[in-house]
């Protein structure tokens, strides 16, 4: 019997180990499933604060409860920043950040820190699958080769596939296990492997003929949503220099039974994938002299929207003879999506800075976001106010960012001096202006 025999007698008796490296959106949530199955799972982050409040059965995602850390820990989940544990395991699953840099090109460093603190610890007989959202080539051309500098060969002695979450935060009809799991593999062994594996834990198997399938296939969903949002983003600036009210042609729009899909016009966008995306493939496709004009110019419209906010902010307060320094602005809303807690890359938050940069007193009220959280490009030292009658009032200028439905909006049309709604919540009134 070789190494990968007796892992895929594991797989099938559910007694393998799966590790997953990254503790974020994605990965808990993924963890806490293959628990919830009886899969028993290590959780690797380098963030030690995660890693204590996991092991002490507390939460620090809003949609995850404690009781479901508990649950995950009476089926043996662990969480732990010890990298040599990879030992430990027969799964590694990597679901770690892969951003863009100061430069907007792919920062994969995340992926290739998590790698080279795996490597020493890999031994035959294992599974790495990576999620992380990235360009066509990832898997074969940076994890395979680290692999093999170890003696490690992909479908011999060892597993290697790619299988890019999926993960909607704040999506309550589609959970971890609902969502079909898209799975490319290196040779046909490792492609059964890794389906054995996920396919405890995810209810459909979406098996594709290679790891860049794979990776293109995240891509596409991604900028097929990146494009149309710009479309729409662009539409909103038309329709407003023409006085029309976009929100209200969508939903005309949105009638016809075929051939129409809506989107929704908002202030940018935000989220671990749409806005980082499509700039992972317009990257790689230089590389075969491909210009990718169609997803740069969506990129650009998309980019443009928190500018297009800030400037109808302006008009807005010019209309009540103030100008945006010195103006009081509370912002509604810091995720970038409502009703759930997640900040990564929301429009919101450059919003802020761009108004902080023209003098605005900035604040913010988010339910869902109590303390403004660390980030690598901006920081305020805010946290979220309360909404009161008294408190509504005292503010030149409030701008709805995010339209949680936690906000009482019949209030807040009764009592600020000004609203601008980025996301179409309100109908336009004396005191309410669409941007």
């Amino acid at each position: 019997m070789n190494a990968l025999d007796g892992l895929k007698q594991r797989i099938a008796s559910k007694t393998a180990v799966v590790g997953v490296y990254g503790l974020g959106y994605v990965g808990l949530p993924l963890a806490l499933r293959f628990s919830e199955v009886g899969i028993k799972v290590v959780g690797f982050d380098i963030d030690e604060s995660k890693v204590t409040r996991l092991n002490n059965g507390k939460s620090y995602i809003e949609r995850l409860q404690a009781q479901e850390i508990i649950a995950a820990q009476q089926n043996g989940f662990e969480a732990t920043s010890d990298f040599s544990r990879t030992q430990e395991v027969d799964a590694l699953i990597i679901c770690v950040p892969t951003p863009l840099n100061v430069y907007r090109e792919p920062d994969l460093s995340y992926v290739e820190n998590t790698l080279a603190s795996i490597l020493p610890y890999f031994k035959a007989g294992q599974l790495l699958s990576l999620e992380s959202t990235t360009w066509p080539g990832t898997t074969e051309e940076i994890l395979a080769p680290a692999l093999k500098s170890q003696g490690f060969i992909p479908g011999e002695n060892c597993a290697l596939v790619f299988s890019p979450e999926r993960e909607d935060p704040g999506n309550t009809t589609y959970s971890t296990k609902d969502i079909p799991k898209v799975i490319g593999g290196m040779t046909p062994n490792c492609l059964e492997l890794g389906t054995q594996l996920y396919q405890h834990a995810i209810k459909q198997m979406v098996p594709v003929s290679t790891p860049r399938a794979a990776e293109m296939t995240k891509l596409l969903e991604n900028i097929h949503r990146a494009v149309n949002i710009g479309l729409v983003n662009e539409m909103k600036i038309v329709a407003d220099k023409m006085g029309i009210n976009i929100h209200e042609v969508i939903q005309a729009a949105a009638t016809k039974p075929f051939g129409f899909v809506p989107y929704t016009p908002g202030p940018g966008l935000g989220g671990h994938c749409i806005p980082i995306d499509p700039f992972y493939l317009t990257w790689k496709a230089r590389e075969y002299g491909i210009n990718t004009r169609f997803i740069e110019l969506a990129g650009e419209i998309n980019h443009y929207m928190p500018r297009w906010v800030v400037q109808k902010v302006a008009d807005a307060l010019n209309e009540k003879e103030k100008a945006i320094k010195g103006s009081k602005i509370l912002i509604l809303g810091l995720s970038y999506k409502k009703n759930i807690d997640d900040t990564r890359e929301s429009p919101a938050v450059e919003i802020m800075a761009l108004l902080e940069e023209k003098g605005a007193q900035i604040a913010y009220s988010d339910p869902h976001v109590p303390v403004f959280p660390s980030k690598r490009d901006y920081s305020f030292d805010l946290d979220s106010v309360e909404l009161s009658a008294a408190h509504i009032a005292s503010y030149d200028c409030i701008l709805i960012a995010t339209d949680h439905d936690a906000f009482d909006y019949g209030q807040l049309v009764q009592h600020a001096r000004l609203i601008v709604d980025t996301r179409g919540r309100l109908q336009p009134a004396e005191n309410v202006v669409s941007a």
